[in-house]
């Protein structure tokens, strides 16, 4: 992949500032909010998956933002849950906007990442598309995105050591507005098949990014 600057920012969060990196892309092209994985397990937005799901995203033209959730390295606040994370992500999409009133906002997460930037997006009219890499469905509840039909990219390593698989591909039976992406062999972190998820990341959004 080719080097891309980031800008170090700082972004008014619920809790206080929150640690950003934040990319501007081509005009016209989405501009995307990346949430990372769980902070009290070491998530954070340098994590290896995020950085590919920003770069992905990046080398097709698209603005990116990818923060730090309260109390992870020099965001301010305590962690809270995924209530006060989800009130983190809105205030990302909120900057993205800001910044960028011209483009379509889509939001991304990992993990953890997606149950608290899903919240954000679900209440949220002004996301577009959601993308959703290992949503650790086992773990937390994702009742909230019940009667959604906005457009979902959801991806998951059928070896995933930390959600089952078959509890993700349950999850999103039956739903037309998912496009379900499985990746064969791969684990939570996609150690072997980070080109491949980077890949189905964009599969579904291809015709927008040209």
């Amino acid at each position: 992949m080719s080097q891309y600057q980031h800008k170090k920012i700082f972004i008014e969060g619920p809790a206080g500032v929150l640690q950003a990196l934040y990319h501007p892309g081509r005009v016209g092209h989405p501009a995307v909010v990346v949430c990372h994985p769980h902070p009290q397990f070491g998530g954070t937005m340098r994590n290896k998956v995020v950085y590919w799901m920003a770069r992905a995203f990046e080398e097709a033209g698209c603005s990116v933002l990818r923060f730090n959730f309260r109390g992870v390295e020099q965001s301010e606040g305590v962690w809270d849950e995924g209530r006060g994370e989800a009130d983190d992500a809105r205030a990302a999409l909120d900057w993205m906007d800001e910044v960028h009133p011209e483009s379509r906002l889509w939001l991304a997460g990992f993990s953890f990442g997606c149950y608290a930037g899903l919240q954000a997006a679900r209440l949220d009219d002004r996301v577009t598309h959601m993308f959703a890499v290992a949503p650790a469905v086992n773990l937390w509840p994702f009742a909230f995105m019940i009667g959604e039909n906005r457009p979902i990219t959801v991806i998951a390593g059928t070896a995933d050591e930390i959600v089952p698989f078959e509890k993700v591909q349950r999850s999103v039976k039956g739903k037309s507005n998912i496009r379900f992406h499985p990746i064969a062999g791969a684990g939570h972190f996609f150690p072997q098949h980070m080109d491949q998820m980077a890949e189905l990341l964009l599969a579904d959004v291809r015709s927008e990014l040209v």
